[in-house]
């Protein structure tokens, strides 16, 4: 079989972006529970953060104009009436010619409007010695100026962070929408591939690599995996299991049999899984490693089909993978995790097609040099002794040493 709607890399994202569309399952969780997940709703603030005025500093709260023009030559000298205690509502009201200790997170107290810092202070008894000015809120976060109540804190398809999960906690929201994990179906064939646990390996055989790499991609990225047994050279097998799969996840990703060979059957049973619409739409990328690669949309599943060597099922699974997923659960706009790095020799690339080679980054300036990690391309140590993956762009006959380019992390 002959490869057929061959895509450049772009053309494939751009098919993921337009084809590949959220699943709508959500479910509540704790917020302890909810680092990673995905917000299935805008979330809105309850009240304002913070519900008091407070000093950002440790000083002495004051009416700012009662500080203008004071400096350490010429001092401003302020009756002290107290001091605010933490957790507690101040008692106190500031009068002109007045101040009162606050230490930093204290409740301003009523009638002042900015707090001196304790080292432009000098306390004798109870009067302070000020020798720096201070304008009009300056060292005070005001009540509701980090969010205000029914402002959107959180919007709609955000991954919970810690900073987010922290801001939840201060509006003391304890349990979250968010979109339930995407299920991702993974499939290994091929007559020749036994599970990785086979102690003994009989000759011809090979332990499933990719069965344990993808899943735990997968897993990395937030989603639920099924995973199942591997699949023989015969049609009626592999399609059960693919067809199986196919109906309890939201995406499938079988590994190997996408290439040419007599006993290929992964071209048919993808075509045979769902409605069949829109089918396939990718099948070969313009790329190296990788280009046996299929991408189907079937009743609204994805469906690839990965090449058999575990390093490239690695690169295009890191390439299309996290999109893939992404889009599933809502996302959107994927940021892949590049950078610079400035390459150590020369290497040549054949125009047409994106390359990428994988590469050690060590430290430089301005940027990291990359080196490539010399071996065949089927050879998973070349990805174990890798840091990233260096792309050369598809127009581009290589790279020179000592040139700018592009890398991407593995993640």
């Amino acid at each position: 079989m002959d490869f057929f709607r061959v895509q450049p890399v772009n053309k494939v994202i751009e098919l993921i972006e337009e084809y590949v569309q959220p699943v709508s399952k959500t479910e509540v969780v704790s917020l302890a529970e909810a680092s990673g997940r995905i917000v299935a709703e805008n979330i809105y603030a309850r009240k304002d953060v913070p519900s008091f005025s407070r000093s950002t500093v440790d000083g002495f709260a004051v009416k700012s104009n009662d500080t203008y023009g004071v400096s350490e030559m010429m001092p401003g000298f302020l009756t002290v009436i107290g001091e605010v205690e933490m957790g507690r509502l101040s008692e106190h009201e500031v009068q002109q010619g007045q101040a009162v200790y606050v230490p930093t997170g204290g409740m301003l107290p009523k009638g002042s409007n900015a707090v001196v810092m304790i080292e432009d202070c000098e306390q004798v008894e109870d009067i302070v010695n000020v020798s720096r000015s201070v304008a009009m809120n300056e060292n005070v976060i005001l009540k509701g100026e980090d969010v205000k109540a029914d402002e959107v804190l959180i919007k709609k398809g955000t991954k919970l962070r810690p900073q987010e999960l922290g801001a939840l906690a201060s509006l003391g929201i304890d349990t979250v929408p968010v979109v339930k994990k995407v299920i991702i179906g993974y499939l290994s064939s091929g007559d020749e591939i036994v599970p990785f646990s086979t102690k003994d390996l009989p000759p011809g055989k090979i332990r499933d690599v990719n069965g344990v790499s993808i899943p735990a991609l997968a897993e990395q990225w937030g989603a639920e995996v099924h995973i199942s047994d591997i699949a023989n050279d015969d049609y009626s097998d592999f399609r059960d299991k693919a067809e199986r799969l196919f109906h309890e996840c939201d995406a499938l990703f079988i590994s190997g049999g996408s290439s040419v060979g007599a006993k290929d059957y992964t071209t048919e049973v993808i075509e045979s899984l769902g409605n069949g619409d829109p089918g396939i739409l990718v099948h070969g990328v313009s790329v190296k490693p990788g280009k046996p690669t299929i991408l189907s949309v079937s009743s609204q599943k994805p469906v690839v089909g990965l090449p058999g060597h575990p390093a490239s099922a690695m690169i295009i699974f890191q390439l299309f993978g996290k999109r893939i997923i992404s889009h599933l659960t809502g996302q959107g706009e994927v940021f892949p995790l590049t950078g610079k790095a400035s390459v150590s020799q020369n290497i040549p690339s054949s125009p047409g097609r994106t390359d990428f080679i994988r590469v050690t980054l060590e430290e430089g300036n301005p940027f990291p040099k990359a080196t490539p990690v010399l071996g065949k391309s089927g050879l998973i140590k070349t990805l174990v002794n890798s840091d990233a993956l260096l792309e050369i762009e598809a127009p581009k006959e290589g790279v020179k040493q000592g040139e700018t380019v592009t890398v991407h992390y593995f993640m």
